[in-house]
């Protein structure tokens, strides 16, 4: 949980000054996109089924965000640390675009940290950006 912390700290602390900052033209709105990689093995095995993604997607994901969202399936891969070797699996992407304020942060934080537990991730990717949008 402390790196989950510490990660959407570094989150606030990025997003909240190029926001502020950012000039965007007359109609758009500073906003913040988000990127959150959710890898779907436990171990070497597929561990979260598409059924358990959309039941955590309905459940834990879409009540948080009721606005909207992008979930994008994905084929990735990674070095693991320990024995050196590519490790592929399945995952999702979740992305969203969003204030970044401490109420959206938390929900954020909510979602990797029941993530990370339920399926025994060691991590959730996230990535952010600022961006100009008008909806």
């Amino acid at each position: 949980m402390r790196h989950a912390t510490a990660i959407l700290l570094a989150f606030v602390i990025a997003a909240s000054a190029p926001a502020a900052a950012l000039n965007c033209p007359n109609g758009m709105q500073a906003r913040a996109v988000v990127d959150l990689y959710f890898g779907r093995n436990i171990g070497e095995v597929l561990g979260v089924s598409d059924n358990a993604w959309s039941k955590f997607l309905d459940e834990e994901i879409t009540p948080r965000f009721p606005e909207g969202l992008s979930v994008t399936t994905i084929e990735g891969q990674w070095k693991d640390k320990g024995s050196g070797r590519i490790v592929r699996e399945p995952g999702k992407v979740l992305s969203l675009i969003v204030e970044p304020d401490a109420a959206t942060l938390a929900k954020i934080g909510e979602i990797i940290a029941l993530y990370k537990t339920r399926y025994q991730q060691q991590s959730v990717l996230m990535t952010q950006q600022q961006i100009c949008a008008s909806f």
